[in-house]
C-alpha cells in the first residue's frame, strides 16, 4: 500500500486549467481516468488526510503509485479525452457498464453495393445504419418480414447472393415478391440503394409520408379500375400499419427523445435507456455496474451518456436526452453531444406531462433490472459458494461459515427499541428461522448495551438447549434438536458467524456477550453502513474486502435484511403503540365488540362517561364487562385534547378506536414492508424467558409476550 505523499507532486507544477488525469500503480497501469475544469484543484483534493476521503477513493490513492496529466483546450476536449483513455486502459477504479445481454439491432449495411437488411450483434460498423436495440431477434424478423412487402430490400447473405447471380435464379423471396432481386439484375443498383434508403427512412420514423404516398396510388389505380395494383396496394399499406403498431406510440409530439433511468444501492447500479423516435419506443438497453469509485447519480449519468454516445454521429444521437440527474457542470456534456450529433440536443430532467410519466416508466424498468441482477447473483451456486469461501479466507475461519446469524437494533429516538435476527444458511435465507426481540433490560436508546442483551438471551437460550441434551452427536442430533412434536427447537442450532450491525462498538458488545457465556468457538464480525468496512473484535483496522468481492456483498445483503425485519417490527410496534386504547386492557373483550361499543357511543369520549347501565344496554355486554370497561377508563390516564393546529381550536369529539391518535402527529406506519416473504413461517417475539415466540401463535402464549 503505497503513501499518497511519496508521488504528490510539488506545490505549482500542477497547471490550473482544463485537462484529464491518470493515477498508475507500482506497474505502471493506469487505474483511474478522471476529468476536471481546474487540474490542481481536483488532483489537490486526492492528497489529503485518508481519514477525509471517501473509502473508495482513499484505496484508489493508496493503490496508486504515480499521478499523470494532459492539459487540453476545453473542458469538452477533456470529456472526449477521457472517454477515449478509459475505452484504452479499462482503468479498474472507474465505473464501467456491462451489458447484461448483447442486444440484436436491425442493420442496413449501407456501405455495400446492394445494401443489405439483417439482424446483427455486437460492435457497430461504420457506414452501416442500425436501429434498435430490440429485446429479441424475432421481433426485429417479424418486423422485416412486414416491410418487405412495401420495401422488398435484399436480405440474403453474400453466399447465397453470388450463387443466385451466378444460377441465374432468385432465391424464394424473389419468386414471392419480398425481394427485388438485384442479383439476377430485375433491379438496378441505384433503384435498389433508393429501396433501402426509403426503408431506412421508414424505420427512422418518417411513416406518414410513406402511407399518404400508397393511399394515394391505391385511390389512383382504383379510378383507372386497376382493382389488382390497388389491391396490392391496400395490403402494403395494411403492413406498414401493422409494423407501427408492433411500437405504441409514447410521445404525443412524435419525438425524438434517449430516455436514461438509473437505480442504485451502495455497492452497484442500473442503467435503462428507452429510444424513442417518432414518438414511439423503438428499443430498449439496459446495464448494470460495481460502483468500484465514490460516484453521485448526476456522475453515473454522464458515465452512461460517454457509453452510449461515444462512437455515435448524426442521427444516431437524437435531438433530446432525457436524465434523472444533469452533469455537474452539464454545459461540457451538452456541448459534446451536440458535436457528435452536428446539430443542437436538448440534455434536461423532464418536470411533467408525458415526458415525466415515461421517464417514470424507465426507472421502474431500472429497478426491476437491478432487482433481477441481484437475484440472480445470489441464487447462483457458484457465487455463493465462492462468496462463503472469501469470508472465510478474509475472517481467518477454519470452514466457510454455513449458517450465517445478523443481529440489527431499531427504533424511534429511544422509543420502541426492538431487535432482529436473520439467518442465512449456505448463503440464503432462512426465513423459518427469523426471530425478533423486544429491549427490555433498560430504557431509552443505547445500541451497545442492546446488542449485548440480544446476543446474550439468544445464546443463552441455546445453551439451555444444549444442556438438555448434552454435547450431541450425530446420531443424536435428530433427537437433541427437535420438540417433543417434531418441530426443531427455536435457538438448537448455533451459527458459524454472527454478523452485527455496526463497527468496533456492536462487535465488542457482541463478543463480550459469547465471552460472559462461555462460548468460544462461534466468529464475530460487524458491517458499519457508512464505509462498508467488516469489524472484528480486537483489531483497531476493518477487515477491507474488494468492492467487487462476492463475499462483501454476501454480507450486505444478510446486513440489510436484517435491517429491514428490524425496521418492519419496530414499525408495527409504533403503529400499535398509537393505536392504542384503554378497552386494551379489558379482559374477554375482544375486537367486534370494541367496534360495536364504540359505533353504539360514537366515540371514546362518549363512552368514558356512560354509566354501567347504559353501557349494558349494548348488545352483548354484560354487566361484568360493564363494569371492567369503566374500570380501564378509570386507571388509564385521560387523552390530552386534540387541537386543531389550522385554527387553535381544541376538539370536542375524539377519533374512534383503530383510526390512530390524531394528537401525536404521526400517521401510523404504512404496512409496505410485510416482514415475512410467501411461504415463509412467521417470525416470532421475545418472551419474559429471552426466548421467541412464534407470530401467529395460540393465545396461550400472547401473556408471555413483553
Amino acid at each position: 500500500m503505497a503513501d499518497p505523499s511519496s508521488y504528490r507532486p510539488k506545490p505549482g507544477q500542477i497547471p490550473d486549467s482544463p485537462g484529464v488525469y491518470r493515477f498508475r500503480d507500482e506497474h505502471r497501469r493506469v487505474i483511474y481516468v478522471g476529468k476536471a475544469k481546474s487540474l490542481r484543484q481536483r488532483l489537490a483534493s486526492y492528497f489529503q488526510d485518508l481519514a477525509n476521503l471517501h473509502p473508495r477513493t482513499a484505496t484508489m490513492v493508496t493503490t496508486a503509485a504515480s499521478v499523470e496529466w494532459t492539459v487540453v483546450a476545453t473542458e469538452t476536449a477533456a470529456l472526449q479525452l477521457e472517454y477515449t483513455w478509459i475505452k484504452e486502459y479499462d482503468p479498474r477504479f472507474n465505473v464501467k457498464y456491462r451489458d447484461d445481454k448483447s442486444y440484436p439491432y436491425l442493420a442496413v449495411t449501407m456501405n455495400e453495393e446492394f445494401p443489405r437488411v439483417q439482424v446483427m450483434r455486437g460492435q457497430k460498423k461504420k457506414g452501416v445504419r442500425y436501429f434498435g436495440p430490440y429485446g429479441h431477434a424475432w421481433a426485429i424478423r417479424d418486423t422485416v418480414d412486414l416491410l418487405l412487402r412495401v420495401f422488398p430490400v435484399r436480405t440474403c447473405s453474400a453466399g447465397v447472393f453470388k450463387n443466385a447471380a451466378r444460377t441465374g435464379r432468385p432465391c424464394l423471396l424473389g419468386y414471392i415478391g419480398k425481394c427485388s432481386a438485384p442479383c439476377v439484375d430485375r433491379i438496378s443498383a441505384e433503384d435498389h440503394r433508393e429501396l433501402a434508403e426509403d426503408f431506412c427512412e421508414f424505420m427512422t420514423g418518417r411513416t406518414g409520408t410513406y402511407i399518404r404516398r400508397l393511399e394515394r396510388q391505391m385511390t389512383d389505380a382504383a379510378e383507372e379500375m386497376e382493382y389488382e395494383r390497388a389491391a396490392r396496394l391496400r395490403d402494403d399499406i395494411d403492413a406498414l400499419r401493422k409494423a407501427m403498431e408492433k411500437s405504441a406510440v409514447v410521445l404525443a409530439d412524435a419525438t425524438d427523445a434517449d430516455l436514461i433511468a438509473v437505480a442504485e444501492d451502495e455497492l452497484e447500479a442500473a442503467v435503462q435507456i428507452f429510444h424513442v423516435r417518432g414518438g414511439r419506443v423503438r428499443g430498449q438497453r439496459g446495464w448494470v455496474t460495481d460502483k468500484v469509485e465514490a460516484v453521485t447519480t448526476a456522475d453515473l449519468v454522464e458515465h452512461a451518456l460517454q457509453q452510449l454516445y461515444g462512437e455515435e454521429r448524426g442521427d444516431s444521437v437524437p435531438k433530446e436526452v432525457l436524465v434523472p440527474a444533469l452533469p455537474d457542470p452539464v454545459e461540457p456534456v451538452q456541448e459534446w453531444l451536440t458535436q457528435r450529433r452536428g446539430s443542437n440536443v436538448s440534455l434536461r430532467i423532464p418536470q411533467r406531462g408525458d415526458k415525466k410519466a415515461l421517464m417514470e416508466t424507465v426507472a421502474r424498468n431500472a429497478q426491476q433490472s437491478l432487482v433481477l441482477h441481484k437475484t440472480k447473483r445470489a441464487s447462483d451456486l457458484t457465487t455463493r459458494s465462492r462468496a462463503l469461501e472469501e469470508i472465510a479466507a478474509a475472517l481467518e475461519l477454519d470452514s466457510a461459515p454455513l449458517r450465517i446469524e445478523c443481529y440489527d437494533i431499531s427504533h424511534l429516538q429511544g422509543d420502541d427499541v426492538v431487535a432482529s435476527m436473520v439467518v442465512f444458511e449456505d448463503g440464503l435465507a432462512r426465513k423459518s428461522e427469523y426471530r425478533r426481540f423486544q429491549i427490555k433490560g433498560f430504557e431509552g436508546q443505547d445500541d451497545v448495551r442492546s446488542m449485548h442483551e440480544v446476543i446474550t438471551r439468544r445464546f443463552r437460550r441455546y445453551l439451555v438447549e444444549k444442556e438438555k441434551t448434552g454435547e450431541w452427536s450425530p446420531e443424536e442430533a435428530q433427537e437433541g434438536l427437535t420438540e417433543d412434536d417434531g418441530r426443531p427447537k427455536r435457538f438448537a442450532y448455533p451459527p458459524q458467524l454472527v454478523v452485527v450491525d455496526g463497527g468496533q462498538p456492536q462487535v465488542a458488545a457482541a463478543q463480550r456477550a459469547l465471552d460472559e457465556l462461555g462460548i468460544d468457538d462461534i466468529a464475530v464480525c460487524g458491517l458499519a453502513k457508512r464505509l462498508e468496512e467488516v469489524w472484528v473484535p480486537g483489531e483497531d483496522d476493518p477487515v477491507v474486502l474488494p468492492r467487487t468481492s462476492e463475499g462483501l456483498y454476501l454480507l450486505q445483503r444478510v446486513r440489510d435484511e436484517a435491517h429491514r425485519f428490524a425496521i418492519s417490527y419496530q414499525r408495527t410496534k409504533r403503529t400499535k403503540r398509537f393505536k392504542a386504547s384503554p378497552l386494551d386492557d379489558v379482559p374477554g373483550l375482544g375486537e367486534s365488540r370494541k367496534q360495536i361499543l364504540i359505533k353504539h357511543f360514537g366515540s371514546l369520549k362518549r363512552l368514558r362517561s356512560a354509566t354501567i347501565d347504559q353501557i349494558c344496554e349494548v348488545p352483548g355486554v354484560g354487566r361484568k364487562t360493564a363494569e371492567a370497561v369503566l374500570a380501564a377508563f378509570a386507571q388509564a390516564a385521560p387523552a390530552p385534547p386534540a387541537v386543531n393546529t389550522a385554527t387553535g381550536e381544541i376538539m370536542e369529539d375524539e377519533d374512534p378506536v383503530g383510526t390512530g391518535d390524531s394528537h401525536t402527529g404521526e400517521e401510523p406506519a404504512p404496512a409496505d414492508d410485510p416482514p415475512h416473504g410467501k411461504g415463509a413461517t412467521p417470525t416470532a417475539a421475545p418472551n419474559e424467558g429471552g426466548t421467541a415466540t412464534p407470530v401467529g401463535a395460540p393465545e396461550r402464549r400472547r401473556g408471555m409476550e413483553t
